[in-house]
């Protein structure tokens, strides 16, 4: 009966060259994904701080309130109004993408955990207990027993390579980067869509509420018509033509309805939140234009500089030129050392008759002579996957930059527009008051009303479109660009 319990360890000592990342726990919301329990103990500071302080957007000081980051009702039972911040904060910890790269980042902390514990020496230890009974058939002699426990304990450590360990603990920190890089281009990527949606409900919410007020104007004016008929200051012909006009006013209410329902509906999606959530919009077409005009050239440069496609783009690309040299490092001479003590024997080659105690020091240089071309093309396969990583990054920058400029271009109109639809309302309200007043002296006729109204309806929604596309434009342009915080979008509670 041979019975074998085998321990291995990993001595716990600083690792050269280690990168600038502190010894975080992680924070109690990873707990349920298991990488809490075996990633709290981090002793080759490998964790990066993000993981345990939770997600906090570039530029911002405090995590994203995700406990707090939900629809609730108000006391009355009404669903909250719901702003453009709160959108975002329930759509950052709702995104399934977010959550994917955020798991990545974990995968790649493990991976450079695994690089850097190349440096550490290994140890193990046997213990086996052995039974060893030897008969002689016919012989006449006396059965040997043999019981003793062997004891065995190793001690292994790379001492010295050329640079194939530090090019993989390089290649591990780069794809780390690389890695939280994604994250934040999955936060930008959100923060687009998010903000694209927010103003297609708001400007659908105001469409709404101008085909309302559309409405009650020409209800307002089928009645005045009516009184004029009734005394014989208006025709019929009148008359219908106001009902018809009215007609038409709920008609593009109902429609504007629809497309309110839709936007919204796209909104709560957008979210991550169930079909069917009811969301109430607060007022966020500010009529502001007091946006500082920058450049295109500006904005190029920012996104060149801090968008985090960009910068996870480089880093692969810098992990696949280290990978180069790691594999090349590979193909060439170590210095291990090695030390073991063995008691009662080595273990599967039996008890010796006497007690022995043995201890081995080893110093081994292994020199690779032959591997069969398999270096030649792991280094061929490397050196294209730096052209690989090279043609993306060039294929990223390109598309950002090419959206940098659409955006600015709409960013630039939007500001433009937004002078003129302002002139176009008051010019379109004034209209309406002064044909309004005729109206009411009877000295004006519906078919004028009616076409002021007309054009007051268009002015209305005009504004409203143009105030929407400022806003949206404003804003993407920001996070196309690169900027991702709260506070640095101008968004923040």
């Amino acid at each position: 009966m041979i019975g074998a319990l085998a321990v291995t360890s990993v001595a716990a000592i600083a690792a050269p060259g280690d990168i600038d990342i502190s010894n975080q726990a992680l924070d109690s919301s990873n707990s349920s994904t298991g990488f809490m329990s075996t990633q709290t103990f981090d002793p080759l500071r490998t964790v990066p701080p993000m993981l345990s302080n939770g997600i906090i957007l570039p530029g911002d000081a405090a995590p994203l309130p995700c406990p707090n980051a939900s629809i609730h009702p108000d006391v009355e039972g009404n669903p909250k109004p719901l702003g453009l911040i709160d959108a975002i904060d329930i759509a950052l910890c709702t995104n399934p993408q977010l959550k994917s790269s955020w798991a990545a980042i974990k995968v790649q902390a493990a991976a450079l955990g695994e690089a850097k514990a190349a440096y550490l020496p290994t140890a193990s230890a046997e213990l086996s207990h052995v039974d060893d009974r030897t008969t002689y058939p016919g012989a006449g002699l006396p059965v040997q027993t043999l019981r003793d426990d062997e004891k065995t304990l190793g001690l292994n450590w790379r001492l010295f390579d050329f640079g194939s360990r530090a090019a993989n603990k390089q290649v591990a920190t780069d794809l780390l980067g690389a890695a939280m890089a994604s994250h934040d281009a999955a936060i930008q990527k959100v923060l687009e869509t998010v903000i694209g949606a927010y103003f297609d409900a708001q400007t659908a919410q105001a469409t709404w509420d101008a085909r309302i007020k559309s409405e009650q104007v020409a209800a307002h004016t089928l009645a005045i018509i009516q009184r004029r008929q009734d005394h014989g200051a208006a025709s019929q012909a009148d008359t219908l033509q106001a009902a018809t006009a009215l007609a038409r006013a709920s008609l593009d209410k109902s429609r504007a309805a629809g497309d309110l329902q839709k936007a919204l509906s796209v909104l709560v999606y957008c979210l991550g939140r169930p079909a069917g959530t009811q969301l109430t919009l607060a007022p966020d077409l500010a009529d502001d234009n007091t946006q500082s005009r920058r450049e295109l050239s500006e904005w190029l440069a920012q996104a060149q500089q801090q968008h985090p496609a960009i910068l996870a783009a480089r880093a692969q690309l810098d992990a696949a030129r280290n990978k180069v040299k790691a594999t090349q490092s590979d193909g060439l001479p170590t210095v291990d050392f090695s030390a073991n003590y063995y008691q009662n024997g080595r273990p599967n080659l039996g008890l010796p008759t006497m007690h022995t105690n043995e201890t081995v020091l080893a110093v081994t240089l292994t020199i690779p002579l032959f591997e069969g071309f398999g270096r030649t093309y792991k280094v061929r396969g490397a050196l294209a996957q730096v052209e690989q990583k090279s043609a993306d990054l060039a294929d990223i920058e390109h598309q950002i930059l090419m959206d940098v400029v659409k955006t600015h271009a709409d960013a630039v109109s939007a500001l433009g527009n937004l002078d003129a639809s302002k002139l176009l309302l008051q010019t379109a309200q004034s209209a309406t008051e002064s044909v309004q007043r005729k109206l009411d002296r009877g000295v004006a006729d519906v078919l004028e009303m009616l076409n002021v109204q007309a054009a007051l309806t268009d002015a209305q929604l005009q504004r409203i479109r143009c105030l929407a596309e400022w806003q949206s434009a404003r804003l993407r342009l920001m996070a196309v660009a690169g900027t991702l915080g709260r506070e640095s979008l101008g968004i923040s509670h």
